[in-house]
């Protein structure tokens, strides 16, 4: 198992809508077992399959409650997921591993339904709430090309994107 590079925010990956996956085969199950090891080692409460590169409809999701978090044996693995059913609404802070040094409140739905196949291709159906729920809308939003940042107002994104420009000028400059 590796920890894969993750992609950051203006990378183009980010904003593709990922294809679906006709065949799991050892090359998406080892894939999905390397995004379990990146979400842990970075440390992150999912991740998408482009947030690494790859343009593939695949997510892994830390399905651990409060204080068992980091734990590969409560991680979650879905192909092709979808949301099938959402309920309610909710404002929660969000961050993500490919947007540096952001957060901001993004309105989700406070319940979802979800849909897709585990590594072994049997369908799996999950029903959740709250925490876990934003995270399944946030790690399938990027599967069409959606950030947490592109559900926030035009004038946070562009506060953000200028922030973004003196983060990456002052990390160049620290390694010239």
């Amino acid at each position: 198992m590796a920890a894969l590079p993750i992609r950051l925010y203006p990378d183009p990956v980010l904003k593709q809508e990922a294809a679906p996956i006709d065949q799991i085969g050892d090359d998406i199950r080892q894939l999905g077992r390397d995004m379990i090891d990146t979400m842990i080692h970075a440390p992150g409460s999912g991740l998408a399959a482009p947030q690494v590169g790859r343009s593939c409809r695949l997510i892994v999701v830390d399905g651990g409650g409060p204080g068992e978090t980091g734990d590969k044996d409560k991680a979650i693995v879905l192909v092709n997921p979808e949301i099938v059913s959402a309920e309610g609404e909710i404002l929660f802070e969000e961050a993500c591993l490919s947007v540096l040094e952001y957060s901001a409140k993004v309105k989700r739905a406070a319940a979802v339904k979800v849909r897709g196949l585990n590594l072994e291709g049997r369908p799996v159906e999950i029903e959740t709430n709250g925490r876990l729920a934003v995270v399944f809308q946030h790690e399938i939003d990027h599967l069409d090309g959606i950030l947490f940042i592109d559900r926030i107002s035009s004038l946070k994104r562009d506060l953000y994107r200028r922030k973004l420009k003196k983060i990456l000028k002052n990390r160049e400059e620290q390694n010239a």
